[in-house]
């Protein structure tokens, strides 16, 4: 068993809260019981999970995608009323790592991401102002585009979505976990052979194709489930803690 607060202050000097500017609040979003005995972690605080959570016996949730963000309406009501009051009927406290997440170079979404890909990351750069949040490094040896798109589709337990020029190779990766399809023109200029992120739009495949780039929409929620697992095994090899994840099945 844990003390919240201790908890919550060693987790956000690890992922470095104060050094990143997000658009949402990073740590204790919702305050629940002060002694914490077993952590649940999972990808995006919905209903369903929190649910799944509290069944599981979670003191705390610890989640990518938490609530708060800029831009939203304040009011607490409707969906938003119904996953509070889930949190604070059950005294089970909600951390949410966004960014931080994202760009830790060890336990982060793209790190890890990284590491179930066999992609030996070489450089972590600034896009978006948000210094680290794009990796890219290479693969052990070449791989035919369409060998690439099965390997990661075996990895990540579902299908990827590909296009640019699937008759080229592939060594030099880049990678940038959930929505991140916007940089596929960073990825161009930097000589990469694919790019992989979580989602695609329309242009993204004109991008794609122009710059001879080959894209890898792997799926949001896919590649955004390791991040939080690492997280949630780091603290328990640091506290006397009980940890589970919860996926709770996401196509997009």
């Amino acid at each position: 068993m844990v003390n919240r607060d201790e908890l919550v202050s060693y987790i956000n000097q690890v992922l470095n809260v104060d050094g990143v500017a997000d658009y949402c609040p990073n740590g204790l979003q919702v305050e629940g019981k002060r002694q914490i005995a077993k952590l649940v972690t999972g990808v995006t605080a919905s209903q369903l999970f929190l649910e799944s959570a509290i069944d599981a016996g979670a003191d705390a949730v610890l989640v990518h995608h938490g609530y708060f963000w800029r831009g939203e309406s304040p009011v607490l009501r409707g969906m938003k009323l119904r996953r509070i009051k889930t949190l604070l009927d059950s005294n089970v406290s909600l951390l949410a790592y966004h960014l931080p997440i994202d760009i830790h170079p060890e336990l982060g979404n793209n790190a890890q991401l990284a590491r179930l890909l066999d992609v030996s990351i070489t450089e972590r750069l600034e896009v978006g102002g948000v210094s680290g949040l794009f990796f890219h490094g290479t693969l052990a040896a070449p791989e035919s585009a369409t060998n690439f798109v099965e390997l990661i589709s075996a990895a990540l337990g579902r299908s990827a979505l590909a296009v640019g020029p699937m008759e080229r190779s592939i060594q030099r990766v880049g990678l940038c976990s959930g929505g991140a399809q916007q940089y596929v023109s960073k990825a161009a200029e930097l000589g990469l052979d694919a790019f992989i992120s979580g989602e695609i739009s329309e242009q993204t495949t004109h991008e794609a194709r122009e710059n001879g780039l080959v894209y890898i929409a792997a799926g949001h929620h896919a590649t955004e489930r390791y991040g939080v697992q690492a997280v949630g095994e780091h603290l328990v090899n640091q506290f006397d803690l009980l940890h589970e994840f919860i996926d709770i099945d996401n196509p997009a």
